[in-house]
């Protein structure tokens, strides 16, 4: 491997060619720093730096039918990049996506994994990023292997996170498209820095959000457009994952605040390691930003400056308060799916009613042994009997009697309205179960199953991921 360069994250052109750059100020620290010029890579280039864009180098998706895929790359002068390819009907104006490509590709910050090419040829349309060794912040905050994010790092990754969209909005791109925890990725040094690909949206007239509907911006589900306020909103979330270390849907965080009980919010793992003061602020600052009318969320300007005022141990370098050796990138192996996940990814329906049926109320809480329930325990029978339309009927009895709340009679009942080509009614079981229990991975599965069977095959991929992880954590315990 060749030398690095010392004043950027990656040497610039092939060997033959003296490196083009341009010189600014980044805004964070008001240091010079020399940066790679945005170019236009060819078709070529690309398919050598990964390989023939093998499923070996995929670093974002577990599979290739996602419409959007992240791969690794190794270019000619032995920098690593990000190089994320389009669904080939994405983009059809050329035009509009060199446009669009260079606008995103002039930004310059460390804050940021910048954007420093495109390659669009014939039906393709590809970005080229910095590429980000040490993972995304979902994976050290929800799925951690030898310790939880420590409470400094977390306010770090909130500030960081601000300056980067307060820099963007400064340069005229206040829009981000689907802010979450996979956006947000680790450079060597343990830095935490936005993902550039989250400023272009998934294609020229693509949806801006298309996660689970519980974290989605209402003025986007009233509109389905994204104004900048909207993303403040998936900061606010974002800050809620930071606190919890769990991916809590904004409607229960809220209800916590509301009845005083949001220490409830505040990830155990951090008991002991702050201050209520600034668990109480950083609460606030999450109100704050979920409120549902846009016009009363704080602009990105004010995060910063809240958040500056929170930061502990700044002297410490964020590799340390991380837990990676500095310079070293993170290459945990990608966890195995369990049957669950083999029958989601398959989606296999047979199969997943086999596992469901065989798994009965396990993970309910008072649920299983309750023999009064006859609407229950009819949509049990007739769901053993594969008569899906008799269950939705029973279960929907039984769940809108409001007597007892069952993440498994929502699951069952998501999978009959697959069972019945009814995905966006099994989506909203699948949310529900999440609601009820954020943590059950059974839940989701039944996601990833859904939003396959609407075509988001990207939020699929997530969904499934997220479940993975959690399957593993569950099995470490």
């Amino acid at each position: 491997m060749g030398a690095r360069c010392s004043r950027c994250c990656f040497c610039w052109g092939h060997s033959n060619r003296k490196p083009s750059a341009q010189e600014s100020t980044d805004p964070e620290n008001g240091e010079k720093n020399t940066w790679p010029i945005f170019r236009e890579f060819n078709w070529e280039e690309l398919k050598a730096a990964t390989n023939g864009f093998s499923s070996d180098n995929i670093v974002s998706e577990h599979g290739e039918k996602a419409p959007n895929i992240v791969y690794k790359g190794l270019l000619e002068n032995e920098s690593w990049v990000a190089v994320k390819r389009f669904n080939k009907s994405a983009w059809p104006d050329s035009r509009q996506f060199l446009d669009e490509a260079k606008a995103v590709g002039s930004l310059r910050s460390e804050r940021l994994s910048n954007l420093i090419g495109c390659c669009f040829e014939g039906d393709e349309r590809l970005l080229v990023a910095e590429f980000m060794p040490n993972e995304t912040l979902a994976k050290h905050l929800f799925h951690w292997d030898k310790q939880p994010m420590k409470w400094a790092m977390r306010l770090r990754v909130a500030l960081y996170l601000a300056q980067a969209l307060e820099y963007c909005s400064s340069k005229g791109r206040a829009l981000y498209h689907d802010l979450n925890g996979y956006r947000v990725l680790f450079d060597q040094d343990g830095n935490p820095r936005l993902s550039c690909f989250g400023l272009m949206k998934n294609s020229r007239d693509g949806k801006s959000y298309s996660t689970n509907l519980a974290f989605t911006p209402p003025e986007y589900l009233r509109t389905g457009r994204v104004i900048p306020e909207s993303v403040v909103y998936s900061f606010g979330t974002m800050l809620l994952d930071l606190l919890s270390g769990k991916h809590i849907p904004p409607s229960h965080a809220l209800d916590l605040i509301r009845g005083k009980n949001f220490l409830m919010l505040i990830d155990s793992c951090l008991e002991g390691h702050f201050s209520n003061d600034d668990g109480t602020e950083l609460v606030r600052l999450a109100t704050r930003c979920l409120q549902y009318e846009a016009r009363e969320r704080p602009n990105t300007k004010s995060l910063v400056t809240s958040l500056i005022t929170l930061q502990k141990e700044n002297e410490v370098p964020s590799y340390v308060l991380l837990g990676i050796e500095q310079g070293v990138a993170n290459s945990t192996q990608p966890i195995p799916l369990t049957p669950m996940g083999e029958a989601c990814l398959r989606m296999d329906l047979t199969a997943i009613h086999k596992i469901l049926d065989n798994n009965g109320y396990k993970d309910d809480e008072g649920v299983a042994n309750e023999e009064t329930l006859n609407s229950k325990k009819q949509g049990d029978a007739a769901f053993r009997a594969k008569d899906f339309t008799t269950a939705i009927d029973c279960y929907t009895q039984f769940i809108d009697g409001g007597t007892m709340v069952s993440p498994t009679a929502h699951a069952r009942r998501c999978l009959c309205y697959l069972m019945s080509e009814m995905p966006k009614e099994a989506l909203g079981d699948a949310t529900q179960a999440l609601v009820v229990s954020p943590e059950w991975p059974t839940a989701f599965h039944l996601q990833a199953a859904c939003f396959s069977a609407l075509g988001m095959d990207c939020d699929a991929q997530q969904s499934l991921r997220e479940a993975t992880n959690l399957e593993a954590k569950r099995n470490r315990k």
